[in-house]
């Protein structure tokens, strides 16, 4: 463990955490290390912001790189592991992968192995950005693990860095399809609200006023109603984190199956919230050309659609 190479962590644009202490940043990045450890290694010198030593108050900004020397040596080596991949598109720059229910995309305390990095690394050895670190190559934005769906798996830098400028300007099409819960009346809505850490568990997301979150937009059309839950198509304007699971609840419509953000006890027996990425769309870094992939919705969320629409 102590041959391992340094350990790097690349602020995203967007992040819900811009602004935060450096310590309790990556205390919340980094689980398993406390924060008076990361605190004495800021300290030491162990721990630098784009080349260079910071104070423990420094607060992080969007695109900053942080370097970690000591920290990596107690982190597993992130294997490769020879697990089947829904592969909707590849190239020498980029992957499109339908991410199956129940899947972490990269390493983090409790999901070392089983992950779509540990999937990647067996697919394509030595072909992943470094941008994001040894625990995420490749890895330019996420879906949670009980989302299905698209992601775009970048091999280079130079692609990496282009699908980062596509995700920060808000041009990369992603449409998603969700079940929540009642019956929303209206047609079409577009919710306009920002998002941001919750005040009363920072492992969650809330709407937050403007001043203290990130400015985020959904647009949601209604597909299908059940009287007991609506059949949406969402499609994102921005990309926070568990946006629209936060806005859905946020407006009284918490998707099925998200017990984080709805009820605690959940009908169907959902294993997490019935969400899928259903639609990514992309300017291809090299070539400039239109690449759209979509992925069939999951044999679960199908079921849970014939269900809905017996009970009627």
């Amino acid at each position: 463990m102590e041959n391992l190479f340094e350990y790097t962590i690349v602020v995203p644009e967007g992040s819900p955490d811009e602004g935060e202490r450096i310590d309790r940043y990556l205390a919340t990045e980094c689980p398993g290390f406390t924060r008076s450890y990361l605190q004495k290694l800021i300290k030491e010198g162990q721990i630098l912001v784009n080349d260079a030593p910071v104070k423990v108050s420094y607060p992080v900004k969007a695109g900053d790189s942080i370097l970690i020397r000591e920290a990596i040596r107690t982190l597993p080596l992130v294997e490769p592991e020879d697990i089947p991949l829904d592969i909707l598109y590849e190239d020498k720059d980029i992957i499109l992968v339908n991410k199956p229910k129940g899947m972490v995309v990269h390493p983090a305390a409790g999901h070392y192995s089983g992950t779509l990095v540990n999937a990647l690394l067996y697919h394509c050895p030595g072909d992943l950005s470094g941008i994001n670190g040894v625990m995420r190559p490749g890895i330019v934005h996420r879906i949670d693990r009980d989302t299905t769906g698209v992601i775009v798996v970048c091999k280079n830098d130079t692609s990496h860095k282009n699908v980062a400028a596509q995700l920060k300007d808000h041009s990369v099409n992603r449409l998603y399809r969700a079940i929540c819960m009642g019956n929303i009346k209206e047609e079409g809505l577009c919710i306009n609200a920002a998002i941001g850490r919750s005040k009363k568990d920072r492992k969650k997301m809330a709407v937050v006023p403007e001043s203290e979150g990130k400015h985020a937009v959904t647009h949601v059309r209604v597909l299908e109603r059940f009287g007991e839950a609506t059949y949406i198509e969402c499609r994102l304007e921005t990309g926070r984190t568990h946006q629209i699971r936060v806005h859905l609840s946020d407006l009284g419509h918490p998707l099925l199956g998200d017990a984080v953000y709805g009820p605690e006890k959940q009908p169907y027996k959902l294993e997490g919230q019935a969400l899928h990425a259903m639609v990514l769309g992309l300017t291809h870094p090299t070539t400039g050309e239109y690449i759209e992939r979509t992925a069939p919705l999951p044999e679960y969320f199908t079921e849970l659609l014939e269900k809905l629409r017996k009970k009627l």
